[in-house]
């Protein structure tokens, strides 16, 4: 795989997948340049620093079964992880259910005449599966429901399942559902709870490594090994139009925030912004069905509401899942319980309240001092705390996070895949690069396999993470 031929090379965006592409290109001593759109490097994997304060955007564990990606993390961050406790539960009907599943707190929580009512829904299901041939599920809903009942899935997948995507679940593609409890059903869970193998699977972990500082440390210190092996990063500039010629793609418009533009030539593009941005940058610009797809495919948006409180402690879990529809917020981050090192004063606590929306919506258009309200509201409501005891905080938002799953995705991605294959020079990676809601370790592989292949190698980024095996073979150059 090895090309010791010096290339240049253009990487649009500076989030994990961009970040690893750059540095295993300059450790291969190729010219690299990452543009980033914001004033810091992370994307979603983020840490914002509040007043010495540290705020992750959402939730991020370092867990993987990638070796090379555990191999990286390690690099990088060598004597700056702590191996964290998880503890995560889901709070319905004012009470909380630990997750993964315990059957006693369950059973407590439900009563037993609903566990009953589960566990025969749950029967009945399966046995509808089996005599019914097997019927493949079209849609997320279908898919839990085939996997845990229909009772199961109308208290706990239902309404936090739509409070996230903003969409009924049976508009939802099953392949979410497929990408993000793969390999779980209700029997796992319970025979996981009664008998915990060493085996685990990525939904059910215990236990997960974290910096000290939050997920951000992790890029942060990623740019500055990059920078100090000459590569060249610019914040707060994007990609404006992708020019391309005969099949190749020929030279990027740069821009900054102040307006300011720039053309830069290169060789190879790696691309990790938004697929369907990628494609109405092109110019010439793409044909109108290869673009009416790119307008076809949505993220929902999300904005985390960061809280100081006056408190010492608010609750034992690194996060609960919030399904009751009384309140907007989806889930609540517990900073402290991440690492203690991210809240500088041991006498405060410092949460993430998150909110799932699509930007334009009336929750998106909320301005930030209402929002702030919203939150402390809501946390007082839920009973995690006092909205007296805030102090302080802030509100960041991000557009493009989760790509949306819905029933005609597969359609839509298959016509740009198609389309974008003829760019012999461009590769596309990370979540919103291919459109995929990858976990960060396989967000940092397609990073990686995407600057091997430039560098020689030839691997299908589009099949990581998915059921299919994905292989590496080296092409002789």
């Amino acid at each position: 795989m090895e090309n010791n031929q010096s290339k240049k090379i253009i990487i649009m965006g500076g989030g994990p997948a961009g970040l690893t592409a750059g540095l295993e290109l300059v450790k291969n001593n190729q010219s690299t340049l990452i543009v980033e759109a914001d004033k810091q490097v992370g994307g979603i994997s983020r840490t914002v620093n509040y007043k010495g304060y540290y705020f992750d955007i959402g939730g991020h564990r370092f867990f993987t079964k990638e070796p090379e990606v555990k191999k990286l993390w390690e690099e990088i961050l060598p004597d700056d992880f702590l191996k964290r406790p998880r503890l995560s539960r889901i709070y319905y009907n004012n009470k909380f259910f630990y997750y993964p599943l315990k059957p006693f707190n369950a059973l407590l929580n439900v009563g037993p005449i609903k566990s009953i009512e589960i566990f025969f829904s749950y029967v009945i299901t399966r046995l509808k599966y089996y005599l019914g041939g097997r019927k493949t599920a079209t849609n997320f809903e279908d898919w839990v429901v085939q996997r845990f009942g229909r009772k199961l899935f109308n208290i706990f997948f239902k309404t936090y399942t739509e409070k996230v995507w903003g969409t009924p679940t049976n508009q939802i593609g099953a392949d979410w559902a497929a990408q993000r409890i793969k390999g779980l059903s209700l029997l796992k869970a319970i025979k996981e709870a009664i008998f915990p193998s060493k085996q685990k699977l990525t939904t059910l972990i215990d236990e997960f490594s974290y910096p000290k500082y939050g997920v951000g440390m992790m890029y942060d210190k990623m740019a500055d090994i990059y920078l100090k092996k000459n590569g060249e990063l610019l914040l707060e500039t994007k990609a404006v139009s992708l020019k391309h010629f005969n099949n190749k793609i020929t030279g990027a418009i740069l821009q900054t925030k102040t307006g300011q533009q720039e053309e830069k030539s290169a060789d190879y593009f790696i691309s990790t912004i938004p697929l369907p941005e990628l494609v109405k940058i092109l110019q010439p610009a793409a044909p109108s069905d290869v673009i009416q797809a790119a307008n076809n495919l949505n993220f929902r948006a999300f904005f985390t509401v960061c809280l100081i409180l006056d408190q010492k402690e608010s609750f034992a879990d690194n996060w609960i899942y919030i399904h009751s529809p009384e309140v907007k917020v989806g889930r609540i981050q517990n900073f402290k319980q991440w690492s203690p090192y991210m809240v500088p004063d041991p006498s405060k606590t410092t949460l993430g309240m998150e909110y799932f929306c699509f930007v334009g919506d009336e929750l998106w258009q909320m301005s930030d001092q209402n929002i702030f309200e919203l939150a402390k509201k809501e946390l007082e409501t839920i009973g995690l705390g006092r909205a007296d005891k805030v102090i302080d905080g802030l509100v960041i938002k991000l557009k493009d996070v989760y790509p949306v799953y819905d029933q005609n995705y597969k359609q839509n991605l298959d016509k740009i895949y198609g389309y974008l294959k003829q760019f012999k020079n461009l590769q596309i990676a990370g979540r919103g690069g291919i459109f995929r809601y990858n976990n960060m370790d396989h967000s940092i592989l397609t990073g990686l396999y995407s600057a091997r292949n430039i560098l020689g190698g030839n691997y299908d980024v589009l099949k990581i993470n998915l059921d299919e095996e994905y292989h590496e073979v080296a092409k002789n150059n």
